[in-house]
């Protein structure tokens, strides 16, 4: 795909943002099963079910749009993921891990956050307003799912790491 203007653009982050969603649907899995913090495999487990709506979400965007939904593969996703795989791997502590864990995860989602915020901005500019309703609520759901792996983090899991 060639881009030559703001919504060529725009569905290519869309193609993108599919892409992250469904290496999500696959880690995720993977991220609570290391997980020993009872809330954080919970917190995994449920974000899994939010991160497949997403990507249906996203998916009904680009069909709306006519785009071929894999045209693009996000790279940025798949180090982000490596990176959390790389905790796992490395660290055998079950306390430190789940730190690790969040880690991960949050910069997973700060990712996430900076993806949707843009996607929302360009769709406003394109007075595209069905597809921002979507995106600021998927936005909505990911900035959640941050918060709650914050408190989790500092309630529970960065203490116990601690000791």
């Amino acid at each position: 795909m060639n881009v030559s203007n703001l919504k060529d653009m725009y569905v290519a982050e869309l193609q993108e943002a599919r892409s992250l969603e469904e290496q999500l649907v696959d880690a995720l899995p993977k991220m609570a099963d290391k997980a020993t913090d009872p809330g954080l495999k919970e917190g995994m487990t449920e974000h899994l079910g939010e991160t497949r709506s997403h990507l249906q979400r996203v998916e009904d965007i680009l069909e709306h749009h006519g785009a071929n939904p894999r045209e693009h593969t996000d790279q940025s996703m798949q180090r982000l993921i490596g990176e959390s795989e790389k905790w796992a791997g490395m660290v055998d502590d079950t306390n430190l891990r789940d730190a690790g864990l969040i880690a991960s995860a949050q910069r997973i989602e700060h990712y996430e956050i900076a993806a949707y915020g843009t996607l929302a901005c360009w769709a406003k500019q394109l007075g595209l307003k069905d597809d921002l309703e979507t995106l600021l609520s998927i936005l909505e759901e990911e900035k959640a799912a941050d918060g709650k792996l914050s408190e989790l983090a500092k309630r529970e899991v960065n203490p116990e790491a601690a000791h």
